[in-house]
């Protein structure tokens, strides 16, 4: 019989190598029970079950809004009366050049500005919807960015780090909670209507996370594709999945242990499921009239408005159904500033157009998840990857990048409601009090969601990696 064995078959002969051999395999398995019990590990056949916070979590969800290609915080959220006083003028010791060339005279804000609500929170009149919902929001103002480039700023803002290959904030977040609705993904990209952001699907990559986590892209104008095979029944569907489902089992049965095969029948099953969900999510139908007019999904006057407040539409539905984190986009890639918040040459022109868009819709969200009692569990996210210069680009009527001072907020669980923290100078060109990196406004997120961001890591290239690198620091004065 011996002779048939294989070389490891033959240590096993041996007394002594075959105990100490089971020895070690016994405390493997009470390791990998232990382990899995304190939630470190994850089952391959289970990868979106719901798992436990590091600590009891305020929000359960997450919405990010992001607008692409860098709002102006000086046209929005941060009032510089002083720019209205050196309005044409050269801002004394200011740089000559810039990002895109030579700089130009001071601007003065494009917008006008007015007191909003009980906090008397100066916002401008170009988000007037969003204004109305200043005493539910945390603003930060002294935010900075580690880069004056589009696609770098962005993976920096969704990453943690400039480069490619790094995991975004919602994989993170759901390889850290998995998600409550097993028919749907765990995380949801939704693109605007008019493209993709800049850096594209570095936006809701998964990087060296397991592939399961990255964020499926869907969207009320391009639904997940391939849901169903032209010119096959339902029944006949039907039929297919559930004969693929016992081979599947049978396989798994004949190769016990094999992590990965696991994990590729949960992701068909998870499609199955999909099936069935996700044309349902989509179908707006159902939404009642006076829904579809708060978030103005009936304006037939501006398709891309209509199309962004579909998809808003769409992004509660999520969020009703448990999603565990939606990402929704506003604004396309570079285009001079004509399908983004890119405000080059002519930033009011431009601005009229994109403001029209997001408004609205956005406020109504807010609204709607607030009505329906989902704010309660829901943490709302708006951002920008960086923000603009107080002078306009030297021939021109825009602003140029600037990543030393901007403005992003929160609302919903767990946030401090009405309150503005950080401070920029007089001009708003850059952060000089409360002075906060990106890590900390995603260490912020991760905390409402329950998570320790110098806990959640993942081993990569022998590198103990997380969402903010090696910095890091919860904002606490946002924190209600």
């Amino acid at each position: 019989m011996s002779e048939h064995l294989s070389p490891a078959g033959h240590q096993f002969l041996d007394r002594r190598r075959f105990l100490s051999s089971s020895a070690t395999a016994l405390g493997s398995i009470a390791l990998t029970r232990l382990l899995a019990a304190d939630g470190l590990l994850i089952d391959p056949a289970r990868p979106y079950a719901p798992r436990q916070p590091h600590f009891p979590a305020k929000a359960k969800n997450v919405v990010v809004i992001f607008c692409a290609g860098a709002v102006s915080q000086l046209e929005t959220w941060d009032y510089k009366p002083e720019l209205i006083k050196w309005d044409d003028k050269p801002l004394p010791g200011g740089p000559a050049v810039t990002f895109q060339g030579p700089a130009g005279n001071l601007a003065r804000p494009q917008y006008t500005f007015r007191p909003r609500g009980q906090t008397g929170k100066w916002v401008s009149d170009m988000i007037p919807h969003l204004a109305e919902l200043t005493d539910d929001i945390a603003f930060i103002h002294s935010l900075t960015s580690k880069s004056n480039t589009h696609g770098p700023a962005e993976n920096f803002l969704s990453t943690g780090f400039t480069l490619d290959g790094f995991p975004s904030l919602g994989s993170w977040v759901t390889y850290a909670l998995g998600s409550e609705n097993q028919d749907l993904p765990s995380y949801v990209a939704i693109p605007d209507p008019r493209g993709v952001p800049q850096n594209g699907a570095n936006n809701w990559g998964p990087g060296f996370l397991p592939a399961a986590f990255q964020g499926t892209t869907m969207s009320s104008k391009s639904p997940v594709r391939h849901l169903s095979a032209p010119g096959v029944s339902a029944q006949a569907d039907q039929a297919a999945r559930s004969l693929l489902q016992k081979m599947n089992a049978r396989h798994l049965e004949a190769n016990p242990g094999d992590q990965k095969l696991a994990a590729r029948i949960a992701s068909y099953e998870l499609a199955a499921r999909m099936q069935l969900s996700v044309p349902e999510i989509n179908d707006l139908s159902t939404e009642p009239v006076h829904v579809l007019k708060m978030y103005g999904a009936d304006d037939t006057q501006n398709a891309d408005k209509a199309a962004f407040a579909k998809n808003c539409i769409v992004a509660r539905r999520l969020i009703e159904r448990g999603v565990r984190c939606v990402q929704l986009f506003n604004g396309a890639y570079a285009s001079g500033g004509k399908l983004n918040w890119d405000g080059h040459s002519d930033l009011k022109a431009q601005y009229d157009v994109h403001a029209s868009i997001l408004d609205q819709p956005a406020a109504a969200l807010i609204r709607d998840l607030k009505q329906r009692g989902l704010l309660q569990d829901t943490l709302v996210v708006w951002c920008t990857e960086f923000g603009r210069m107080p002078f306009f680009q030297r021939g021109a009527k825009g602003r140029d990048h600037n990543p030393d001072g901007f403005t992003c907020w929160m609302t919903g669980a767990g946030v401090k409601p009405g309150v503005s923290h950080g401070v920029t100078d007089e001009l708003g060109q850059k952060a000089i009090e409360d002075i906060h990196p990106l890590y900390h406004f995603n260490a912020t997120i991760l905390h409402l969601l329950g998570l320790d961001f110098e806990r959640l890591t993942f081993e990569h290239n022998g590198i103990q990696r997380r969402l903010t690198n090696v910095e890091g620091k919860v904002i606490s004065q946002v924190l209600a």
